[in-house]
């Protein structure tokens, strides 16, 4: 009976009913908000996040692809291709869709011929390179793998075979050092020139192609891909177009860099033919030369190390990079100083005894000769007298000497549109101060007036000062491109020069050292053999610059010297000598005499320019420009007579 009464008071229906609606309510509530929940959450991506999703959405359909534009192309004077694009495919790979890549690797190792040192290269690029971002596994793809890919590719997610121009220069070594060549892209380029160099599979490595880089390259484009679940393009659905690179027309000529190149033979040197008239290069030639070709797609280790390995060393630019004592090419100018210096007329004899003493000194300065005798500015150039020049130094004084040496364009880059031009060196206090503890030396100054001692001049400065003096004194800026074209449907758009200074504002003196010029060839000088057979007239100067020195009064054999002992030959000149249509600066390296290897040469390149008959090799070159170094040792010489008052050469 307890136990009954018990359940009869713990069992309370209207208080049970009561606690099961305040269950159900807060249940119900509980579904409310949840279903509330529920409908916001829908609510935003619904609508709020539409935009965003929807483009989500869209881009896993359609995929934006960029576009590589063409790269410029490289024209020759005449309009000759000499760097253009060929269609090629390259093997890209995206590492973070890829998967694990030693087994893709060697997947893809069944289909394609991969080398080794792309592989290895691929590695590294992956290991300092983001995983998102696309790598090439193999630049040059052939069509038969591309071929057999395509049946395969869904079993390589990440990986695409691209296709793309690539850079191809029919010419080869012909004009390697004035159109250089591009190599693959890295990451130096990308700091560069910005992130969207790196969509670009080659950039310029040297020459008109590094130079002329941001011009060449064009600008990116893109167009909107849409794909499968596989992710195979289905249809082109947009496009942005990709900006062509500009084309470059130069104003060097196909057939004179092939006749320069011959001219040279099996000879090493360089030499650069100039439009007087403009300062345009119509030639420039550094031998011996490469195949760019090799650099396109990246070099192998065998021939990088067999062109590193030469010593002839093929890879250096003699004409931008290099430079060198100009031997007795510097007299023209140096005679141009002199009289626009008010030290000299153009008629004032100096009577040449074959050694030159400096007052109060027992040490002699020898001339090629025994003595030329009486000789005035245009016999000076003509026959080489070293005595003439020394003389005139001497009495000019260095930092005289200096200062018209630099208004002849020496010392200071010519403006030639490369990269990294060598300025030369014009002998001068301040840089032996800058280098050395010694006090400058008159000696230093005499042997300056004939193209020795500190003097660093290039092929490039002597052309271009040769050149004003063949024009009647306009200093022009050198210049490689000639024309631009940006766009297919744009006309050429002449490129604009910087105006010319004057070497000299008296045409007299000028024209003395033309006609000391022409008499080199055409009278009693040092080229006389230039002019057999030639049917027009020249004008030019012969050097040699000497690395070793002659001792007492015995003639030195250059032909006799080790190879690398040998002097340098050189020749400067323009043609036709009333007329100038070209300027002409070769140098030989190991050549011996200038009059001997570097004045036929010439000959050869200005037949070539003029139409004329060649004439074979001259004679053994006249002593005029064999040139004494300062250490010769001196030997006593009989005082020279005075000369007259009005002397006569």
């Amino acid at each position: 009976m307890i136990a009954a009464a018990r359940q009869r008071r713990v069992r309370n229906p209207a208080a049970e009913a009561d606690q099961f609606r305040r269950r159900a309510l807060v249940g119900f509530a509980c579904v409310v908000l949840a279903l509330g929940g529920l409908a916001a959450w829908y609510f935003k991506l619904q609508v709020l996040d539409h935009g965003d999703y929807a483009r989500r959405s869209e881009a896993n359909r359609i995929k934006p692809r960029p576009v590589v534009p063409g790269r410029g192309l490289i024209y020759d004077r005449k309009g000759r291709i000499l760097a253009d694009n060929v269609p090629a495919y390259r093997l890209e790979v995206t590492p973070e869709q890829a998967g694990d890549l030693d087994r893709l690797i060697e997947g893809l190792g069944a289909i394609f011929a991969l080398d080794p040192a792309e592989v290895e290269r691929f590695r590294a690029e992956r290991r300092v390179n983001r995983g998102f971002r696309a790598l090439t596994l193999k630049l040059r793809v052939a069509e038969d793998e591309a071929a057999r890919f395509a049946v395969d590719r869904w079993r390589f997610p990440g990986v695409e075979v691209v296709p793309y121009l690539n850079r191809r220069y029919p010419y080869g070594a012909l004009f390697a050092h004035v159109i250089g060549y591009v190599g693959r892209t890295d990451e130096s380029d990308v700091e560069r020139y910005g992130a969207s160099q790196v969509l670009f599979p080659h950039t310029g490595r040297t020459g008109i192609e590094r130079a002329y880089e941001e011009a060449l390259r064009g600008a990116i484009g893109y167009e909107q891909v849409e794909t499968n679940v596989e992710g195979r393009a289905l249809a082109t659905l947009g496009r942005v177009p990709a900006t062509a690179g500009a084309d470059l027309r130069l104003s060097v000529d196909l057939d004179l860099q092939q006749a320069m190149v011959e001219a040279f033979g099996e000879m090493q040197g360089s030499a650069v033919a100039v439009d007087p008239a403009t300062g345009q290069v119509l030639g420039m030639v550094s031998l011996p030369s490469f195949d760019p070709n090799l650099f396109v797609n990246g070099i192998s280790h065998a021939d990088y190390r067999r062109l590193m390995d030469d010593p002839a060393r093929p890879l250096f630019n003699r004409n931008v990079l290099g430079g060198g004592p100009p031997g007795s090419t510097v007299k023209p100018f140096v005679a141009l100083a002199g009289v626009d210096s008010g030290m000299r007329k153009p008629s004032d004899g100096v009577f040449s005894t074959g050694e030159f003493f400096i007052p109060g000194q027992r040490r002699g300065y020898r001339d090629a000769s025994r003595g030329a005798g009486w000789v005035d500015l245009r016999d000076s150039i003509s026959r080489s007298v070293n005595y003439y020049y020394y003389k005139l130094a001497y009495e000019m004084g260095i930092e005289r000497f200096s200062e018209y040496m630099h208004r002849y364009g020496f010392g200071q880059p010519t403006g030639i549109d490369l990269l990294g031009e060598n300025s030369g060196v014009v002998p001068s206090i301040q840089y032996k101060a800058a280098r050395s503890r010694e006090p400058w030396y008159a000696g230093e100054t005499v042997i300056a007036g004939i193209g020795q001692g500190y003097w660093v001049a290039t092929a490039l400065q002597l052309a271009r000062g040769t050149a004003a003096i063949a024009n009647g004194g306009a200093l022009h800026p050198l210049r490689l491109v000639a024309e631009r074209k940006d766009g297919y449907d744009r006309p050429w758009t002449p490129v604009a020069v910087p105006e010319a200074p004057r070497i000299t504002d008296n045409p007299e003196h000028l024209r003395a050292v033309q006609e000391g010029m022409v008499a080199t060839i055409h009278g009693r000088g040092t080229a006389t053999a230039m002019a057999r057979g030639a049917a027009y007239r020249m004008a030019g100067k012969t050097g040699t610059a000497q690395r070793v020195s002659r001792r007492g009064s015995a003639s030195l054999d250059p032909r006799a010297l080790p190879y690398h002992l040998r002097h340098q030959a050189l020749f400067v000149g323009y043609a036709p000598a009333e007329h100038p249509t070209i300027a002409l600066a070769v140098v030989v390296e190991h050549g011996g005499y200038g009059g001997a290897t570097a004045a036929p040469i010439a000959r050869r390149i200005f037949d070539a320019w003029m139409g004329g008959a060649e004439t074979p090799g001259g004679p053994d070159a006249p002593a005029g420009d064999a040139v004494p170094a300062a250490d010769a040792a001196p030997v006593a010489q009989a005082a020279a007579p005075a000369p007259p008052p009005t002397p006569t050469p």
